[in-house]
C-alpha cells in the first residue's frame, strides 16, 4: 500500500541516511556487537551529517527541523539495519533533545546543546530503577537539597547508552512526601565524583546496544543542573512520554517490514519438493496475513506521526501504537524464523538476530501492559 505521509524533501532526507548507513555502519556491526556499543566516531560523523539536531535550534548547530516526520524517517532507516541503532540514536536524538530543548535555561543550553549535535556530548536519560521497572511515580533515587547543590543518592538500570554517556538526564525523588508529584529531573555529567557505572550489561538481543547500570553515591549535582522546575519532574516525563513511545512504534513497524521483506524473498529462493516453499498454500496464505497485518499496523503509526506533527497525538493514542505495533513486530518476527526452518535459529542470519532484537519492544518504553491499563482506563475502567 502506497503511504503518503513524506514529501520530496523527506525522501532526499532518507537517501542521505541511507547512504551515511551503508558507508559509515553496515560495514562494521559486527565490532559494533563485540564491543556492545558503537564508537564515538560513528556518533560524530551522525552529527556531522545533522542527524543528531534535527529538534535543536539552529542558533546551537541544530537543524531545528520544526518537522517529526524527519526524526520517522531517520528512525525509519536505522531499524531496518537492526534495533540497537534506532534505541542508541533514539535515546539521543529523540527522546532526551526535548528534554534539553524546552526545559532548559539559556545558559544550560549554550553548555549542552552544541556537543550535543556534534556528537561530543552523548546524553542519556535514568527513569528505570532495579525494583521499579515501569512504575516512575516509585522512584527510590533521591536528591537532597545541600546549599546551591542536590546530593544525589541511588541507581539506575538497562540505560540506553548509560556507559558512554557525558550526560545523563537523572530523575530523582526531591520531595517524597508529595510521591509523584515530587520528582525532579537533573543534568549528571560524567566526572562527577561519587557517579559511576557498572558492566555493560549482557542481553538476549541488541548487542551492539550499549546498556548499563548507574550508580550515585553522594553525587554533588550544581542547583545549575536542575532541569525545567524543581518538583515538576513527573509531568515533565508524562509530557514527553508519548514522542518516546510513537518512536518506538515506528521502529518496530519498519523493522518488522524489512524482515518481512527478505523473508519473502528467501521464501522464493528457497526450494522444498521441487517448488519455491512460498507457494505452499499455508506460507502463501500465511505470507499474504503478515504483509496485509504489517501495511494496516503501518497505517496507524503514519496516522499517529501526523497527529504528533500536528500537537494532537494523546498519550492514549501513542500508548495504542506502542503496544500494537510491538505486538505484530513480535508476531510477524516469530512467523519469519519459522519460515526460514532451522536457519531462522542460526545467528548467521539476519531474522535470527532481528527475532531477539524485537523481544524488549513489549517491554521497554513502558510495558505492554500498561499500555493495556492506560488505554482501559481512559475508557472508563
Amino acid at each position: 500500500m502506497r503511504r503518503s505521509i513524506y514529501d520530496e524533501d523527506h525522501e532526499a532526507f532518507r537517501s542521505s541516511v541511507k547512504e551515511f548507513l551503508d558507508r559509515q555502519v553496515i560495514p562494521n556491526l559486527d565490532e559494533h556487537a563485540s564491543e556492545k556499543a558503537m564508537p564515538r566516531e560513528l556518533w560524530l560523523e551522525a552529527g556531522r551529517q545533522g542527524f543528531l539536531g534535527l529538534e535543536i535550534p539552529e542558533q546551537y548547530g541544530g537543524a531545528e527541523a520544526g518537522d517529526y516526520r524527519f526524526n520517522a524517517v531517520l528512525t525509519e532507516e536505522l531499524a531496518k539495519v537492526n534495533m540497537a541503532l534506532p534505541s542508541c540514536i533514539g535515546i539521543h536524538a529523540d527522546i532526551v533533545a526535548p528534554y534539553l530543548v524546552h526545559l532548559t535555561n539559556e545558559e544550560q543550553r549554550e553548555r549542552w546543546l552544541p556537543g550535543f549535535c556534534t556528537g561530543e556530548l552523548l546524553t542519556a536519560i535514568g527513569m528505570t530503577e532495579p525494583s521499579g521497572g515501569s512504575d516512575l511515580a516509585g522512584l527510590k533515587t533521591t536528591a537532597v537539597k545541600d546549599g546551591d547543590t542536590f546530593v544525589l543518592n541511588g541507581s539506575k538500570t538497562f540505560i540506553t547508552n548509560g556507559y558512554s554517556a557525558d550526560m545523563v538526564v537523572v530523575a530523582a525523588r526531591t520531595a517524597p512526601e508529595k510521591k509523584a508529584r515530587g520528582i525532579s529531573l537533573f543534568g549528571v555529567e560524567a566526572g562527577m565524583e561519587g557517579f559511576s557505572r557498572g558492566r555493560k550489561l549482557d542481553k538476549v538481543g541488541q548487542p551492539e546496544s550499549d546498556t548499563a547500570e548507574l550508580f550515585f553515591e553522594d553525587v554533588r549535582v550544581p542547583e545549575a543542573n536542575l532541569i525545567g522546575e524543581l518538583d515538576t519532574g513527573f509531568i515533565h516525563m508524562m509530557t514527553f512520554l508519548p514522542q518516546e513511545r510513537l518512536g518506538s512504534a515506528v521502529t518496530n513497524i519498519s523493522h518488522a517490514a524489512q524482515i518481512l521483506e527478505e523473508t519473502i524473498e528467501y521464501c522464493k529462493d528457497r526450494k522444498a519438493f521441487g517448488q519455491s516453499i512460498g507457494n505452499f498454500q499455508h506460507n502463501k496464505f500465511l505470507l499474504a496475513e503478515l504483509v496485509t497485518q504489517v501495511e494496516v499496523c503501518q497505517a496507524f503509526v503514519d496516522n499517529a506521526v501526523l497527529e504528533h506533527c500536528d500537537g494532537k497525538l494523546t498519550a492514549i493514542g501513542a500508548a495504542k501504537a506502542k503496544w500494537w505495533s510491538s505486538q505484530v513486530q513480535n508476531e510477524v518476527l516469530d512467523h519469519c524464523v519459522q519460515l526460514h526452518g532451522g536457519y531462522g535459529f542460526m545467528n548467521e542470519y539476519r531474522v535470527a538476530r532481528a527475532w531477539q532484537d524485537a523481544r524488549v519492544t513489549k517491554i521497554w518504553a513502558g510495558s505492554n501492559e500498561i499500555m493495556k491499563e492506560l488505554i482501559g482506563r481512559d475508557l472508563g475502567f
